[in-house]
């Protein structure tokens, strides 16, 4: 007795076509397949689009309806459809616009949420102009801040100097809790502080791409960015990243993003530092450790809002460092 017909998905290596043919046995598949694709019988092989596996006839009977097939000519072969992916990676680098052009006719039609999702997540992510600098050149990205920047980096400096800025206002205001008898030495650690950022204009050139020294930006060249993962992790382990130079969506996604204190702030940094001033007992404390802690990538970590672990992270200053070391002098005979 002849097996019941069922559905399959036939498509050509590198093509995005798909024919629908139906059949009970692979032999029987396959005659209609190069039938339909114009192919030779002799030597034709089919395989799954998903891994590349090669079909047996036991194989093509466990085989559910509507699974999607390549077929294969005499001396080809299918990788799986990691192979469509790597070709898709590369027209990105290349033909930008065309793919950008034909994710938007897929998203009129396309009716499954999370498709719909993929396709809308490509296109914001391909669109906007990452290269662009000035205002007159992509006037959308500065829709909503002040006409006083005129140009992409000179906002993103903005953005990281405001961050580093609330840093020390929550330094200076800690100054309450500090013993009265050491007050006076917390506010001349402050000011030692306030000037050395001042003259790194508060290190405003980690998000600015427009930096020449690599060692001193958090981004790429063509602004992108990367999270750094959790404090207690090396690694961000969904490889989270994004370029807020490309549009304006993107601009402020990246506002939600974290410079995350790896030794704690406020649980650690700044109780250790006002205790160090009290009882320092004719020590002189090692402000620029303390500066490195609070300010500088020594310390701190850009994180995806996902990877920014507001739990107690359970670090603590390193003691050897608090104090300055005196200098040893030798007693001459």
């Amino acid at each position: 007795m002849a097996a019941p017909l069922r559905p399959f998905r036939l498509r050509r290596p590198g093509s995005a076509q798909k024919f629908g043919a139906a059949a009970g046995s692979l032999r029987g598949l396959l005659r209609k397949g190069c039938r339909l694709l114009q192919l030779p019988l002799a030597g034709s092989r089919l395989c799954l689009y998903e891994d590349g596996t090669e079909l047996s006839e036991a194989f093509f009977r466990t085989l559910p309806p509507q699974t999607e097939l390549v077929l294969l000519r005499p001396g080809e072969s299918w990788p799986g459809c990691c192979g469509d992916l790597e070709r898709f990676l590369a027209a990105l680098c290349c033909r930008t616009d065309a793919v950008l052009e034909a994710a938007r006719r897929l998203l009129e039609d396309e009716r499954a949420p999370r498709r719909q999702r993929l396709l809308a997540d490509l296109i914001h992510n391909l669109s906007g102009d990452g290269a662009a600098e000035r205002r007159d050149e992509d006037g959308k990205w500065f829709e909503g801040l002040e006409s006083r920047f005129k140009n992409k980096s000179s906002y993103m400096r903005y953005s990281c100097e405001s961050r580093i800025r609330s840093y020390m206002k929550e330094v200076s205001n800690f100054i309450s809790n500090v013993h009265p008898t050491a007050r006076d030495a917390y506010k001349r650690i402050l000011d030692l502080m306030s000037d050395k950022l001042k003259s790194v204009k508060y290190n405003g050139s980690y998000f600015d791409r427009t930096e020449e020294e690599a060692a001193m930006r958090l981004c790429t060249k063509e602004g992108w960015f990367s999270c750094q993962g959790p404090f207690d992790r090396d690694d961000c382990p969904c490889k989270h990243s994004i370029n807020p130079y490309t549009n304006r969506e993107s601009r402020i996604l990246f506002s939600t993003w974290n410079l995350d204190h790896i030794i704690e702030k406020k649980r650690s940094v700044v109780p250790e530092l006002a205790e160090a001033v009290k009882t320092r007992d004719g020590r002189e404390v090692n402000w620029e450790y303390f500066y490195q802690l609070l300010f500088t990538m020594h310390n701190l970590k850009l994180v995806h809002i996902a990877c920014h672990k507001k739990t107690n992270h359970n670090l603590s200053c390193d003691k050897t460092k608090i104090y300055r070391k005196r200098k040893q002098t030798r007693e001459i005979a």
